[in-house]
């Protein structure tokens, strides 16, 4: 009996062989690191519930039950005692953090071990297949394990040990596991989000609330989910919000605000403190995705006079929420930027050394209104972690530092995959190893091509055509449908590729002049192909009516190819129109598009040459 499943429904015997009852639960204090098993649960006759002390009356347990060391008229009841929990209830089909794995898992089975006859202990959670098939019914698990064994593959024990364990809050009962005696608010604030963002949304906000402001400001800076960050911040009341948005880096804090509806987000606003609240609505007067908006107000900035050894204590007087120190920037008399050192030089420079004298004077520096991707190639371009983002006047603003650089860095990345076809949650490397989705998102073009077919056929029979003489436009109908997908992937691949600072306007006339170019000669490709069928498989010559069907539906496939190309410019101009108005485009659905519009005009115009010319 090394399982909870395997120890639940047994009857529990008094000395003499007297039945109780079933085992329905195992109560465990807490406070060890391999806990005892303390009291059994069992349900008596008319499912009364009962517990008693397992160390004071369970003599040994075995397959035909929990022996009990006396008779029923000696046992004396007790009661869950506040530093113990259930198993079965509190534990079982229960979802735990796994703070080693950073993970969500669910507790299928309870491992045991028994050390004496009358002593079991709490070892770790079943998390795998085996703990849910043994749940079910133990025959089906050691079933399932010879199939496995057989196959070369067995199926193994996901054991997570119980090194620690602690309650989350006792009344969710959910559970927080640590390998490594590590318990959720000690993690980097990165795997507090990741954790979050697994858990089911009914306890989100439970698991959230057991962080202090400032740990739950760090990890909410860090949620991928704008969504999530909206939902947690509407559970959370006003005032709590409003400290935590407080204590986040300004931009941090602006982002979160910006996701919030008008009226939540300006009572937060107004619950700040002065200093705050103008941070934050100063960078929320910049445009999307701009410098302004990704920077932050915090920066160390001295006069030029100033000496190495007042840079140092101004550093050191800094508090310790304070954005990382990068660089110190030199200002004139006026406030306008002069130059910059590193902390290297400062830490190296005599204490009396004028920063003047010690500052590089060549600052790059961006202005506010410079598009966040320009700003990241800046930095990438001149290895910097951090820029300045002045106004025309040089005067400081704020900085962008290397973590906003790579957000700002993935988000496009992001988009980029999104628009060439490629979702967030697929492989980037390589195709997607699900069979269905990757049929879906390559090959769709043949569920068009049969249901396009299917519709021809439909409409010349409609048509007292005959509607067997679908099979000469569908023929032709591939050559269609690939090339509307492939000019789809070329505009796609030409947008992505496009660099607006090396070339004046939009490319549209130029990208229109070369797709109609290419078009002009896949069209001809296409026909003649069509004629080398008809020479090649009617010996009737091109007055017989196939042969006048086969060249009349490729023609109709060179013409619909001929528009395609010289129509993909209405696609780019519909790219760049998304793009300037920060609306997301999936490739995939765009490709579709040009699919079926293409597949719709070859089918309209090669059924009407079929039915003209056999009627």
């Amino acid at each position: 009996m090394n399982y909870l499943s395997e120890l639940l429904k047994l009857p529990v015997l008094d000395v003499d062989g007297k039945r109780l009852g079933v085992v329905n639960d195992l109560g465990i204090a807490t406070g060890e690191v391999f806990p005892h098993v303390t009291s059994l649960a069992f349900q008596g006759p008319g499912k009364t519930p009962f517990m008693i002390s397992w160390r004071k009356y369970v003599d040994h347990v075995d397959d035909e039950g929990v022996h009990l060391k006396t008779r029923d008229t000696d046992v004396r009841f007790s009661f869950l005692q506040p530093d113990e929990l259930l198993l079965a209830r509190d534990i079982l089909n229960k979802q735990i953090v796994d703070t080693q794995g950073l993970k969500v898992v669910r507790v299928n089975d309870l491992k045991l071990s028994s050390s004496g006859e009358n002593q079991l202990r709490l070892l770790g959670a079943e998390v795998g297949a085996r703990g849910l098939l043994r749940a079910m019914h133990p025959a089906l698990e050691r079933f399932a394990a010879r199939i496995a064994r057989a196959v070369g593959h067995p199926l193994e024990e996901e054991i997570i040990a119980w090194s620690y364990m602690d309650l989350l809050e006792r009344s969710t009962q959910t559970i927080k596991l640590s390998v490594s005696h590590k318990t959720l608010d000690e993690l980097h604030p990165a795997d507090i989000a990741d954790i979050i963002e697994q858990l089911d949304p009914r306890l989100r906000g439970q698991v959230f609330a057991q962080l202090d402001t400032a740990q739950a400001a760090e990890a909410i800076s860090e949620f991928d989910d704008d969504d999530l960050v909206a939902e947690v911040l509407e559970g959370m009341s006003d005032r709590d919000a409003s400290s935590m948005l407080a204590l986040m880096d300004p931009d941090d804090a602006a982002d979160l605000i910006e996701e919030l509806d008008y009226e939540k987000a300006e009572k937060l606003l107004r619950l700040m403190g002065v200093k705050e609240e103008r941070a934050i609505r100063n960078l929320l007067g910049y445009g999307e995705s701009t410098a302004g908006r990704i920077m932050t107000s915090e920066f160390v900035a001295l006069s030029a006079t100033d000496t190495a050894e007042d840079a140092i204590e101004a550093i050191r007087r800094l508090d310790e929420d304070f954005e990382s120190v990068y660089y110190v920037y030199t200002l004139d008399g006026t406030g306008a930027l002069t130059g910059v050192l590193s902390l290297r030089t400062l830490i190296v420079a005599d204490r009396e050394e004028r920063l003047c004298d010690l500052a590089y004077r060549d600052v790059v520096w961006v202005s506010p209104d410079l598009d966040q991707e320009e700003v990241a190639d800046e930095m990438a371009k001149y290895d910097l972690v951090a820029v300045p983002v002045c106004d025309e006047n040089r005067h400081m603003l704020g900085i962008v530092t290397v973590d906003d650089a790579l957000d700002v860095i993935a988000e496009e990345h992001e988009e980029d995959l999104q628009i060439a076809g490629i979702g967030s949650g697929d492989a980037v490397q390589g195709e997607s190893t699900h069979v269905l989705s990757w049929f879906a998102r390559r090959h769709y073009w043949i569920l068009v091509w049969a249901v396009a077919s299917g519709i021809i056929a439909a409409l010349l029979g409609s048509l007292g055509v005959g509607s067997q003489r679908f099979i000469y436009p569908m023929c032709a109908m591939p050559a269609v449908l690939l090339t509307a997908s492939r000019f789809s992937a070329f505009v796609r691949n030409y947008f992505l590729e496009y660099d607006e600072r090396e070339h004046e306007g939009a490319p549209y006339v130029a990208f229109l002049l070369q797709t109609t170019a290419i078009g002009v000669v896949l069209a001809l490709v296409v026909f003649l192909c069509g004629q080398l069928m008809v020479g090649a498989a009617f010996t009737g010559g091109e007055q017989a009516l196939p042969a006048r069907l086969f060249t009349a539906c490729f023609g109709c496939a060179a013409g619909t190819v001929l528009v395609s190309a010289a129509s993909s410019v209405v696609y780019l101009k519909a790219l760049f129109w998304r793009d300037e108005h920060d609306m997301n485009t999936s490739g995939t659905a765009m490709s579709l598009l040009a699919v079926l519009i293409a597949g719709a005009l070859y089918a309209v115009a090669a059924t009407i040459y079929v039915a003209v010319l056999a009627g």
